[in-house]
C-alpha cells in the first residue's frame, strides 16, 4: 500500500481529431482526502475523473501519463483488470443520476450488482448491505426503497441511490462528477452532509468535480483549478477562496461573490401580460402536482420559479407547454386561450413559446448531429432551405458561444455545458416570444453562466423576450428576475418584485431556502447542519 491511494502523473488526453483536452496534469490523493476540480465548462474535469478509471469518453483516447491505484497503474492492465478494479478500487458518481440508472431494473437490483459481480457478496448479503447502505444515505422506507424503479423517485433520492450504488463495494476512491448540480438548495445540503459522512466513515478518497466554488468549499481539502485542459492553480481551500494566486482564479471567486447581491438595474415590469395563468390545475394520473396555480409573464420580463425538488416548477413548465394537459383553469397567451394538450395547438402558438430542458443529456438526440439538432426548428417553423439553415445553425452557434465547426458533431462529443448551450440555441431557432427556461445553467459553471444569462438578457433587451425562469440557484434569480414566485407541494406560497421576496418578513419557507444557499467558508455547511440540529432539539 503506497502513501496515495491515486497518483495521477502528467495525464494527457486528445480528441481522435488530436484536440489535446487534457495537457500534462498530475495530482495526488491520500485516504480521507478529497481534492476539488473546479474549472470552466470543457475545462477538462470530467475527462481528468472518468481517465482517473482508466475510461475516455467516445472520440476521446488516453495518449499519456500514468493513473496508479494504491500503486498500480490501472492504464497497464488488460480489459478485464480494469474491470475489476473499477467499482471496487474506484467508483464513480455521475451529474445525472436519471440517464445513469437503467429505467427497466429496480433500484435494489442496481445497487447489488457491483458486489455480486466482483464476488464480494452473496445475493442476500448484497441485499442486506443496500438496505444498510439506504438507511445511512437517509432514504425513505429502507426496507422497500430499493423495490422502486428509478422514475418513481425525486432527484436528490435517486442522486443518494446512485451513491449507494458508488459504495456498495467499499472503493479507496469515489469520483463525484457534479452529484448535486441538479438538486435544488434544501436538497443539496442533505446530499453534500451525507457525502461527507461517507468519506469520513469509510475514509475515502475523494475527486470533487463542480463548478460552484460554494459547493467544493463545503467538502474539500484542497482545490485544483483548471482552464483548456491544464492547470492554472492549486491549493488549499482555504487559500483559493481568500486568496488566490492566478487571475482566472481571481474571477471565479469574484463571479461567484456577484451571486449573493440583487442587480440594481432588475426592475419590474409593468407591460401587458403575455402569459396569464388563472387557477391551473394538473395530475399525473390521481396525484395533483398543480394545485390552482396563477401567474403571469409580461412582454420582455423575467420571471423566476424557485421551490425544492417535487415542488411542481417542472410540472407547471410541461403544463403550459401542453406537455402535461391541465385539468381546470386557463392559460392563455396574448389573449388567447391555449389548448391544454400540445397536439391540439396550431403551429404558430408551439412557435411562440418554447422550452429549454433541465437535463440536455436526455434532452439531445445523441444519434443527431449538432446542426440537425439546432436547424430542425428553424425547418418546422419557418421552411428554410438546408443552405439558409446552415447559415441559421452557425448564427446560433456563435450566439452561445460555441465554435461554428461543432455543428457536425454528435451531442455525446460535448461536455454537460456545451450540451446545456446547444439546448438554447435550438430553443432559439424557433424565434419565440416566450421561453420557459428549466434550470437552463445548473450545468454550467459560473464563468459561463454568467455569458449565458448575459446572453439571454441581451436577446430581451433586443427582440423584447419574456423568460420563465425556473431554478434552485437564488444567486441567479437575483442577478436576473424582475419578478419570483415560490412553489411548495404545487402551490406558489409568495410572488412579488425580486428585491420584496428577498427581503424580511420571510414566508418560514422562503427563509428555509435563502438560508440553504452555500456560502464561500469552508465552515457553512458545518454551522447549517448545527442550526437546524437545535431548532429540531
Amino acid at each position: 500500500m503506497t502513501e496515495h491511494v491515486l497518483k495521477i502523473n502528467n495525464l494527457r488526453v486528445e480528441s481522435v481529431s488530436g484536440l489535446v483536452l487534457v495537457d500534462n496534469v498530475s495530482l495526488e490523493l491520500k485516504k480521507g482526502e478529497v481534492l476539488g476540480l473546479i474549472g470552466e465548462s470543457g475545462a477538462g474535469k470530467s475527462t481528468i475523473g472518468l481517465s482517473a478509471m482508466s475510461y475516455a469518453r467516445a472520440g476521446c483516447r488516453i495518449t499519456g501519463g500514468e493513473v496508479l491505484i494504491n500503486g498500480t497503474d490501472i492504464r497497464k492492465q488488460d480489459a478485464e483488470g480494469r474491470r475489476d478494479m473499477r467499482g471496487k478500487r474506484i467508483a464513480y458518481i455521475a451529474q445525472s443520476a436519471a440517464a445513469s440508472f437503467n429505467p427497466s431494473h429496480t433500484i435494489m437490483d442496481q445497487v447489488c450488482e457491483m458486489p455480486i459481480q466482483h464476488g464480494l457478496m452473496s445475493k442476500d448479503e448484497a441485499r442486506k448491505w443496500a438496505i444498510e447502505l439506504f438507511t445511512s444515505l437517509g432514504l425513505p422506507n429502507p426496507q422497500t426503497f430499493g423495490d422502486r424503479y428509478p422514475h418513481q423517485v425525486s432527484g436528490g433520492q435517486l442522486q443518494r441511490a446512485m451513491a449507494a450504488m458508488a459504495i456498495s463495494c467499499r472503493p479507496d476512491i469515489l469520483v463525484f462528477d457534479e452529484p448535486t448540480t441538479a438538486l435544488d438548495v434544501t436538497t443539496q445540503i442533505e446530499v453534500l452532509a451525507l457525502f461527507k459522512k461517507v468519506v469520513k466513515e469509510y475514509n475515502t478518497a475523494a475527486l470533487y468535480i463542480t463548478h460552484d466554488l460554494a459547493v467544493v468549499a463545503q467538502i474539500s481539502d484542497r482545490i485544483m483549478v483548471l482552464r483548456h485542459g491544464k492547470m492554472v492553480e492549486l491549493g488549499t481551500t482555504e487559500q483559493i477562496l481568500q486568496q488566490p494566486k492566478e487571475a482566472y482564479t481571481a474571477a471565479l471567486v469574484s463571479e461567484r461573490k456577484a451571486a449573493d447581491h440583487i442587480a440594481e438595474d432588475v426592475k419590474v415590469e409593468h407591460n401587458e401580460p403575455l402569459l396569464e395563468v388563472k387557477d391551473v390545475r394538473a395530475s399525473y394520473g390521481s396525484f395533483e402536482v398543480i394545485k390552482g396555480v396563477s401567474i403571469a409573464v409580461a412582454k420582455g420580463e423575467t420571471v423566476a420559479v424557485v421551490g425544492e425538488s417535487g415542488s411542481g416548477k417542472s410540472s407547471m413548465a410541461r403544463m403550459i407547454t401542453g406537455l402535461l394537459a391541465r385539468t381546470s383553469g386557463t392559460v392563455t397567451f396574448k389573449g388567447k386561450e391555449l389548448a391544454p394538450n400540445y397536439k391540439h395547438r396550431s403551429r404558430e402558438d408551439l412557435q411562440r413559446i418554447q422550452l429549454i430542458y433541465q437535463l440536455p443529456d436526455v434532452a439531445l438526440n445523441p444519434r443527431q448531429t449538432i446542426g440537425e439538432i439546432i436547424g430542425r426548428p428553424a425547418q418546422f417553423y419557418f421552411g428554410m432551405s438546408p443552405a439558409k439553415t446552415k447559415e441559421r445553425v452557425a448564427e446560433l452557434l456563435t450566439q452561445v458561444g460555441l465554435p461554428v465547426d461543432y455543428a457536425g458533431r454528435l451531442s455525446t462529443a460535448l461536455s454537460g455545458g456545451q450540451k446545456q448551450r446547444i439546448a438554447i440555441a435550438r430553443a432559439l431557432a424557433a424565434n419565440p416570444e416566450l421561453i420557459i427556461c428549466d434550470e437552463p445553467t445548473s450545468a454550467l459553471d459560473q464563468l459561463v453562466a454568467d455569458e449565458i444569462l448575459k446572453l439571454l438578457k441581451k436577446l430581451q433587451d433586443e427582440l423584447g423576450l419574456s423568460y420563465l425562469f425556473i431554478t434552485h440557484d437564488l444567486g441567479i434569480v437575483r442577478r436576473i428576475a424582475h419578478r419570483t414566485a415560490v412553489m411548495l407541494r404545487g402551490e406558489i406560497i409568495a410572488q412579488g418584485p425580486t428585491a420584496q421576496i428577498f427581503n424580511p418578513p420571510f414566508h418560514p419557507y422562503t427563509e428555509n431556502l435563502l438560508a440553504s444557499v452555500p456560502e464561500m467558508r469552508t465552515d457553512w455547511l458545518t454551522d447549517v447542519l448545527a442550526k437546524r440540529q437545535q431548532k429540531t432539539a
